[in-house]
């Protein structure tokens, strides 16, 4: 571990091919056999070391061929185009997981269960993300497309809430679940339709989850 010292504050959504809920929150198998997401993130504050982060965005792409665990994915980062080189060096070490402790954050466990990566993209980002209302919309310059809605109660035609708590959990303490779309044409193509999508208030740094 790297252990120069982190910490993001932000607005996050992520949208996998699960059902609603994803069984994977629940140390379940993914409803499909495989696991295929997209993530998405805008630092309200954040840092690493002596660079801020403030109000910088950076997504990723992510596929394993069976649950997150077995290994053998792969994944491909698009960073803010706006992000100077220090910027972007230190968004690129956060994710690659070097700067957490072993297994104390998504970025460290997802990065370790990776057999090939993608070359980054920098590029413009757009993150807009209501988690409370279950909305998001990102744009990935012309590459991904994602939003993010409440889910429909099918009787009453109602938006329907539904939240996870992950008191010991590496990425959010809590999650707003709602349904998402994902349309991506870079390294990893992938169409998400009305699967699982979860909004969280990210905070977290090398030792894990901030509660």
């Amino acid at each position: 571990m790297n252990k120069v010292d982190w910490r993001i504050k932000g607005l996050e959504f992520v949208n996998c091919n699960c059902d609603l809920g994803c069984p994977c929150q629940f140390m379940g198998r993914p409803t499909h056999g495989d696991c295929q997401a997209f993530a998405a993130v805008k630092i309200e504050e954040g840092y690493l070391g002596d660079t801020s982060l403030d109000g910088l965005s950076f997504a990723m792409t992510l596929k394993w061929p069976g649950a997150i665990h077995e290994g053998n994915g792969q994944a491909q980062a698009f960073v803010d185009e706006r992000a100077t080189p220090e910027q972007r060096d230190a968004i690129m070490a956060i994710l690659s997981g070097d700067t957490s402790e072993p297994g104390a954050t998504f970025f460290n466990v997802f990065a370790s269960t990776m057999t090939h990566m993608h070359d980054p993209i920098f590029c413009p980002i757009d993150v807009s993300c209501d988690v409370e209302g279950r909305h998001a919309k990102v744009r990935v310059a012309d590459l991904v497309e994602a939003a993010g809605e409440p889910i429909i109660n099918p009787v009453s035609g109602e938006a329907h809430r539904a939240r996870i708590d992950l008191p010991n959990g590496f990425e959010y303490a809590i999650a707003e679940v709602a349904s998402g779309h994902t349309d991506a044409h870079a390294g990893i193509p992938m169409k998400l339709d009305a699967s699982h999508c979860h909004l969280s208030h990210l905070d977290i740094g090398p030792t894990g989850v901030h509660r």
